[in-house]
């Protein structure tokens, strides 16, 4: 797998919902991006705090641009939401494990707040091959909700809030038995929660977007190791952060 380090001019920002922004880069990185669900490790200022770079999931891409959606939760996200454009950011990206089996007849993709931007460009793909896919995106309440125009021109899209206040009232899996949605095959990304109740549901048949602490974002530090069925130990950063329902090892 061929990673790329080098510059990326912010080309496009907005502020989707409070503290959440939608951004958009341009420059040579998405020729290093195979499959939907990798991500993008940003160095957020050349001085050295924050030190660490901060690992983006990338919502789409094309020849030249990758969209990126973060939620301003900490001094460096809330940096990176203070650059403007025409700003220029150091990335490395080519990064992770992404979705790379696509073959099913009848798909669904799952995504829980801040776990919705990589199943778009997802749901894009399986719909470019041909596979009739439906969308179930969680959030808390109607404040928090974004993309969900842009999932519905793509595929049939349903909300589930905490609150009841959009769609469903409950979880992903809440709106999944309402709505009576069936698939051969599902992809998901989201809270650690929302992710185990998943695969407590539907053991077999998923892959799962994990999120993690990073430190090298490429393997080297071991920092983001988790345990699972098929071996000791996988770095999310590298054999994730997509993993097999049938692999992950729920906790609690």
């Amino acid at each position: 797998m061929r990673n790329f380090q080098g510059m990326m001019t912010i080309v496009s920002k907005k502020e989707l919902v409070k503290d959440v922004y939608e951004m958009v880069l341009e420059g040579e990185a998405t020729h290093f991006i195979q499959a939907p669900g990798q991500f993008i490790n940003i160095k957020i200022n050349d001085s050295l705090q924050p030190y660490l770079r901060r690992p983006m999931s990338i919502c789409d891409y094309d020849e030249n641009h990758i969209t990126m959606i973060f939620k301003v939760v900490g001094e460096g996200t809330k940096i990176l939401s203070q650059k403007n454009v025409g700003d220029t950011l150091d990335c490395l990206t080519g990064l992770g494990n992404g979705f790379v089996d696509l073959e099913a007849k009848k798909a669904v993709v799952i995504g829980g707040g801040l776990g919705v931007p990589p199943m778009y460009k997802l749901a894009k793909e399986l719909k470019a091959k041909g596979i009739e896919v439906e969308a179930v995106l969680g959030f808390n309440s109607q404040s928090d909700v974004f993309y969900q125009k842009e999932f519905t021109e793509i595929c049939p899209t349903y909300i589930a809030t905490m609150d009841g206040s959009v769609g469903v009232k409950g979880t992903v899996l809440d709106a999944l038995k309402y709505h009576q949605i069936t698939f051969d095959k599902y992809y998901a990304c989201g809270p650690e929660k929302m992710l185990d109740a998943c695969v407590v549901a539907y053991p077999d048949n998923g892959y799962l977007s994990f999120e993690a602490r990073m430190g090298c974002g490429f393997g080297a530090c071991m920092g983001c190791s988790c345990k699972v069925k098929t071996k000791p130990y996988k770095r999310i950063c590298v054999e994730g952060p997509v993993l097999m329902s049938s692999e992950v090892i729920v906790n609690g």
